[in-house]
């Protein structure tokens, strides 16, 4: 069996972490129309994933941190985490501004917002993988 290395455990917790922020996202914006019809509960399911999705996305702010520390990023690969950076901060951001949206055209954009900058996001981070 393979030891388990800080590296392993940075990794995958960076990974979980990136699960939840992104497939929450996906999964919450497709049952939202679902939910719709039944009063209240589109609010209530929104709640509950923030309990989870906001400490996940500081768990892969603070691994993205500590892989910037421990990993060997060259030359060529820094402005492409430049640019995941900044998508990171755009779905942050954004989700944050949607969980404060007061109309259903703010709900929508910064919703939308936040996925794509999430999913940008996470395709800047496989490819620095």
């Amino acid at each position: 069996m393979l030891a388990v290395t800080a590296a392993d455990v940075r990794i995958f917790l960076h990974v979980l972490a990136a699960t939840i922020w992104v497939g929450g996202q996906i999964t919450l914006g497709a049952l939202v129309p679902a939910l719709r019809g039944y009063e209240g509960v589109t609010k209530v399911a929104a709640r509950r994933f923030s309990t989870i999705a906001w400490p996940a996305f500081g768990v892969l702010v603070l691994t993205g941190v500590w892989n910037l520390t421990e990993g060997n990023l060259g030359d060529a690969a820094r402005p492409t985490l430049e640019v995941k950076l900044v998508f990171v901060l755009l779905s942050g951001s954004a989700a944050f501004l949607h969980a404060r949206a007061t109309s259903k055209a703010g709900l929508a954009a910064w919703g939308a917002l936040g996925a794509v900058g999430a999913l940008a996001a996470l395709f800047f981070g496989v490819q620095l993988g």
